[in-house]
């Protein structure tokens, strides 16, 4: 795509648009020239070059970056108008982008029924499905895995519930018969699954605790914010598919949360909360003096926490999955390079004596740590620091993230390391970019050199 051209295809198209409904003077209170433009424009796009080249597969660090070229001119194209998604009064065209969206993501996770709608966050969407969670098991607490977003002990926190953290198993996923242990007492009213953690993209036993649910009488939310999009892989044929059944697991889950402005190609912030049961949307009904009077049909703000939401949003996620869409033979494929980058760094590190694996990835999240005198916890942190530190700075440079591992975890994969320490920072690589296939084995080698300097 040649984004310049589109661009201004975009500005054409709205200025057309605009022109119908007849000439006005814009105030002169909001004139700027363009050589007072420049001269602030020239400092701006300096400051924008303190970041990191989140585009090129030489960062591999965290879960960044940018978004497609068609979700781009989606939402430039939009924001001209700057519709606003809470009320149809206020974006009629993407308020109806919005629920085709919606439905799209519903789909894709196999629910026949739903009810959802897009949000600035997967922290938001989490809130309003625990919010949800609250109003049907009212003073009942939250159990969720250990390693699973702290965002579910902070709105825990915000919704006045009491979070339970349940223990991981040496894959990082939620121990089931410590979550059982804790459903027994009866004070947990939903449970938390975590399709793709944001630390190593561990994916709860989704399909074992639907058998919980059913004992237990509890609800069952997926957090799929990071993984939910490896669904489409599930079940598929090469490498780079995955076990179907905690996958095909989440259409029998009460709400599922997914992040497009991860794996789906958009800008920030887009995420998207989707419940099974469109019934719930009676814990969202409230009334407005002045919104919701241009049709009696339901308005997005009365089944959505927030008010005012960008329209540009839903316009740039539907214009990208008009031509990518969340299918397997579609944004699939994406998803299917970056795991099997994942896979291939494994087997390199694998193979390295410089490198050692922490675990084994089950998405597109690399985590390792150097191997080179590193017995012990201390040792392995300050050499996770200095790899870090050092490919940042190299003349060549490669980014890379950590991420700290506590002493339990770290030694229940890694018995031979001495626990000297709370703790340890590991190396943590996230390759969410497919291009980043194609640029694993000198990253490897990059890396590699990094370990072996002093």
């Amino acid at each position: 795509m040649d984004l310049q051209h589109w661009l201004g295809r975009a500005d054409d198209a709205i200025q057309k648009w605009g022109d119908t409904f007849g000439p006005y003077q814009p105030h002169p209170s909001l004139h700027v020239d363009d050589d007072g433009f420049a001269a602030v424009f020239e400092e701006f796009t300096g400051r924008l070059k303190d970041n990191y080249p989140f585009f090129h597969p030489r960062y591999a660090g965290q879960m960044l970056k940018p978004p497609h070229p068609a979700a781009v001119v989606g939402y430039l194209t939009a924001m001209l108008i700057n519709p606003n998604n809470h009320a149809l009064d206020g974006g009629p065209a993407t308020a109806a982008m919005e629920r085709e969206t919606v439905a799209q993501l519903a789909a894709m996770f196999g629910y026949d029924t739903h009810l959802g709608h897009l949000t600035t966050s997967g922290t938001i969407a989490n809130l309003e499905a625990l919010f949800v969670a609250r109003e049907l098991h009212p003073g009942r607490g939250v159990a969720y895995s250990a390693e699973a977003h702290y965002t579910h002990g902070r709105m825990c926190h915000v919704l006045g519930m009491k979070g339970y953290p349940i223990p991981t198993d040496e894959g990082g996923r939620i121990d089931i018969d410590a979550l059982e242990e804790v459903l027994r007492t009866g004070d947990v009213g939903t449970v938390v699954l975590t399709a793709g953690t944001t630390g190593l993209g561990a994916v709860d036993p989704i399909h074992t605790a639907l058998a919980l649910r059913d004992r237990y009488g509890v609800r069952l939310h997926v957090d799929a914010a990071y993984g939910g999009f490896f669904t489409l892989l599930a079940g598929a044929d090469g490498i780079e598919g995955l076990p179907s059944e905690p996958w095909r697991a989440i259409a029998r889950c009460d709400s599922v949360v997914v992040d497009p402005h991860k794996h789906g190609l958009q800008p920030y912030g887009c995420g998207a909360v989707i419940f099974r049961d469109p019934e719930v949307g009676r814990f969202y009904l409230h009334d407005s003096p002045y919104t919701y009077f241009t049709s009696t049909e339901l308005h997005l703000g009365e089944i959505s926490l927030e008010c005012s939401r960008a329209g540009a949003s839903a316009a740039a996620l539907w214009l990208t999955f008009q031509l990518i869409p969340p299918t397997p033979a579609g944004l699939g494929r994406a998803l299917a390079a970056g795991r099997r980058a994942a896979l291939r760094w494994a087997d390199l590190i694998d193979a390295s004596d410089v490198l050692e694996l922490y675990q084994r990835p089950e998405l597109d999240i690399v985590g390792y740590f150097p191997a080179v005198d590193t017995t012990t916890l201390t040792a392995v942190d300050a050499a996770s620091a200095r790899v870090l530190a050092a490919g940042m700075n190299h003349p060549d440079p490669v980014f890379l993230s950590t991420l700290r591992a506590g002493r339990d975890a770290f030694t229940a994969r890694h018995p031979g390391i001495t626990a000297d320490a709370d703790g340890a920072r590991i190396l943590r690589s996230v390759l969410m970019k497919p291009e980043s296939e194609q640029h694993i084995e000198r990253i490897h080698e990059q890396v590699e050199q990094l370990a072996r300097s002093r």
